[in-house]
């Protein structure tokens, strides 16, 4: 019986599918496009129809089939991917295994019943509501002797964990579910005495989203009740706890709020980040409807790829303090390295997005439309007080001017823009009274500062095909590259056939017999036959005839070096060992190779 995953390959073509993303023009019997996964100018992504897959051959080496696309582009685990495909194509997943049901769907469930009990919980809680109140959401009103809310808390779905040890642990196991599998959605712990106990006791909980809607876990925040000062709870544990990363929640993927507000920022082709989940809360109530907020980590790569696929403009809304002063470099760093137009709002009268919404409701759209570049942040963090003395004729310490204008500096280098480059090279040249040839060559200079995670570096991907080539390798690769241009070429490869390297002689002999590959040997030739779309695209007939001819001499010539080497250590070792015979017949054989080496 065919697979699900098999069925949906057949029934979605690759190229239509991918299409509806990027835009892609023919390259011979494939399609090409700018890869959508770095940065580039040169057409480097490579979509074959015929073998249904895509590859990149461009910095980020990405490949893979339909599933590993929209997995990479929506940013989805398998089991999400799998959900979106299955509807696209028509196909019914009551087949799916009972092993990958009880792998990723049964989370979705306990996580979904979880956010039901912790909403019910909150209803029944007066002091959790009057607290999210004080705080500034919608006021809840009474309905008999519960609550319903205003709708804030009621659009987030916000909720409260009681105090008791097991109470979610229970609620849980009663409903049906396996303790196993509700320890595996991050929502109980095991004690050392074997009992489970939940994670989340006497806090105020914020469900996490993916992208389609779904709860994968959650955020919840200490929760102060009235007879006990907040400072006392935040000193005898965590403010803030997270759901451990399970096999459908990855918070360094993750935006909250991300579900309600991408069709806003797409529309406007900007984001607003803040910190966390009641900065973003007060903010959309406020009226800022493209805003999303990281969740218990750091900004990473991949939330700004995310987001660089639908917004060009990057706000920063960070608290106003040291601590969020360093967050925001971190962040503008980032999302300078991704070719964002970055602008950053520093609360000077308010400690956070939070407060400023509280104190002076309606300012704050106001606020992020006056955000300031990224650079002039940097300007002013680094170079303010020097500029202050420099106008003013004061003396300056020379050696602190120096270090903070070459961190200014460093920070221009990283722009991924040339014109950015030359417009804040040019703009601290007029501030700091120093020529624009100076400021660049004191920049190009400095050595390249780290851009870590941001910057999408050359990858290998997971394949043994992948690990570095040796050059007899590389040959056959393009050989068989050549042969799938030109057709015509493939029998003057069988008088050669002895050179090329294992694994190519097992894929010209059953290309040559028509037979079908096995899985690696499949991977292998559908790499070389990407590879042979974006490399001879351009190629016409004369040209492909004669490199072919060409590399069948180097092919012949690097198989008799690469023997030479070995060979030559096999002398070595005869030596060692002190083995006159086999010395003797080793040398012989080198003897003859090195002669069809210089005859080759």
């Amino acid at each position: 019986m065919t697979s699900p995953i098999a069925e949906i390959k057949e029934r979605l073509d690759i190229v239509d599918f991918i299409r509806s993303y990027i835009t892609l023009t023919p390259a011979g019997k494939n399609f090409k496009a700018t890869c959508p996964f770095h940065k580039e100018k040169t057409p480097s992504f490579i979509v074959s129809p015929e073998r249904q897959t895509w590859h990149c051959f461009g910095a980020c080496a990405e490949g893979g089939d339909i599933f590993k696309f929209l997995m990479k582009y929506e940013n989805l685990e398998f089991y999400e991917a799998l959900k979106v495909l299955a509807e696209k194509a028509g196909v019914e997943l009551k087949r799916i295994s009972p092993a990958d049901q009880k792998q990723f769907g049964i989370l979705y469930d306990i996580n979904a019943a979880a956010k039901e009990f912790f909403k019910k919980e909150l209803a029944l809680s007066r002091e959790a509501v009057d607290y999210l109140v004080s705080r500034g959401l919608k006021k809840a009103s009474p309905v008999g002797n519960l609550f319903s809310f205003g709708e804030t808390i009621e659009e987030f779905e916000l909720g409260f964990a009681p105090a008791g040890y097991d109470n979610l642990a229970r609620y849980l196991i009663n409903s049906g579910y396996d303790v196993r599998d509700i320890e595996r959605a991050g929502l109980i712990v095991k004690t050392e005495k074997g009992s489970y106990v939940d994670r989340f006791r006497g806090r105020l909980m914020f469900p996490i989203y993916n992208y389609f809607g779904k709860a994968v876990g959650f955020t919840g925040r200490i929760f102060p009740v009235s007879n006990q000062r907040e400072s006392a709870f935040a000193a005898s544990t965590a403010k803030y706890i997270n759901s451990p990363e399970t096999a459908i929640f990855n918070k360094s993927r993750i935006l909250y709020g991300f579900h309600k507000t991408k069709k806003e920022i797409a529309g406007q082709k900007s984001a607003v980040l803040v910190e966390g989940q009641m900065d973003f809360l007060m903010a959309y109530q406020d009226g800022v409807k493209n805003v999303i907020a990281t969740s218990g980590t750091a900004l990473t790569s991949d939330h700004l790829k995310t987001l660089r696929r639908i917004a060009d403009r990057l706000i920063f809304l960070f608290d106003n303090d040291e601590a969020g002063l360093k967050a925001a470099e971190r962040s503008i760093d980032l999302a300078d390295g991704l070719d964002f137009n970055v602008g950053l709002v520093v609360l000077k009268d308010y400690k956070d997005p939070a407060e400023a919404v509280q104190k002076s409701p309606g300012a704050l759209v106001g606020l992020i439309n006056e955000a300031k570049p990224a650079m002039e942040f940097y300007f002013e963090r680094y170079l303010e007080k020097e500029l202050k003395t420099q106008n003013s004729k004061l003396k300056i310490d020379v050696g602190e001017f120096k270090k903070n204008l070459r961190i200014v500096l460093g920070k221009i280098k990283m722009l991924a823009s040339s014109v950015e480059r030359a417009h804040w090279i040019k703009e601290l040249s007029l501030r700091t009274k120093i020529e624009e040839k100076a400021l660049a060559e004191e920049m190009e200079q400095l050595k390249e500062i780290s851009k870590s995670e941001f910057l999408i570096s050359k990858q290998i991907p997971n394949s043994k095909f992948q690990i570095q080539n040796s050059r007899l390798e590389l040959i056959a690769q393009r050989l068989m590259s050549l042969i799938l241009a030109k057709e015509d070429l493939s029998p003057q490869l069988k008088d050669y056939f002895e050179y090329l390297p294992v694994d190519y002689r097992k894929i010209y002999g059953k290309l040559s017999m028509k037979e079908e590959l096995d899985q690696g040997l499949g991977d292998l030739m559908n790499l070389i036959s990407l590879r042979s779309s974006f490399e001879t695209q351009n190629l016409d007939e004369e040209k492909i005839v004669r490199e072919f001819n060409d590399l069948l001499k180097h092919l012949e010539l690097e198989y008799y070096k690469e023997k030479k080497r070995e060979l030559a250590k096999e002398i070595k070792e005869a030596e060692k060992a002190g083995d006159e015979k086999k010395l003797s017949e080793i040398l012989q054989e080198f003897d003859r190779v090195s002669k069809l080496t210089h005859n080759s």
